[in-house]
């Protein structure tokens, strides 16, 4: 049955590599946020479109990098749309957690929406490969330096 799971979760990072959602540069956006991953590579741009109401109504990357960033930063797109800016960096700090800790399930980020959290799960079994953290948390420190009016963050 674990084995199941696993094939699985590598299909989805392997299908939102290969298609990632919300690729591109928007026409319009009202924050961003460029990272860096000077080990391997990686860059992403992450570009949202923040409401006066704190909701994200809109995010987009571009950039390039290995399978599990693309993947990151599709997964992470896709979870953010409608989500507060108190919510998005809940889901940071849950994401960040759930890559870099064995007992993440025991931190409490506040009230988190389920549907996201699970979605988010596909990218878990890479806290067994250190050197991949950064790669897939890339994506997530953009989003929170855009968040924050940073305008660069890097994985160092």
């Amino acid at each position: 049955m674990f084995d199941d799971l696993r094939d699985l979760y590598q299909e989805v990072i392997l299908d939102h590599g290969k298609h990632p959602r919300n690729f591109g540069k928007p026409e319009s956006f009202n924050r961003m946020a460029r990272g860096e991953n000077p080990l391997c590579g990686d860059k992403i741009n992450v570009y949202l479109t923040i409401g006066p109401d704190g909701l994200v109504n809109d995010a987009h990357f571009d950039g390039r990098g290995c399978a599990i960033s693309q993947a990151s930063a599709s997964l992470m797109t896709e979870t953010l749309k409608g989500k507060t800016e108190a919510e998005a960096e809940a889901l940071f700090g849950h994401f960040h957690d759930m890559c870099t800790k064995d007992d993440h399930e025991h931190t409490d980020h506040g009230h988190l929406d389920p549907e996201a959290v699970e979605k988010l799960d596909v990218l878990s079994g890479v806290r067994e490969f250190p050197m991949r953290v950064k790669c897939a948390t890339l994506a997530w420190h953009t989003m929170n330096a855009a968040i924050h009016g940073d305008e660069k963050t890097t994985t160092e």
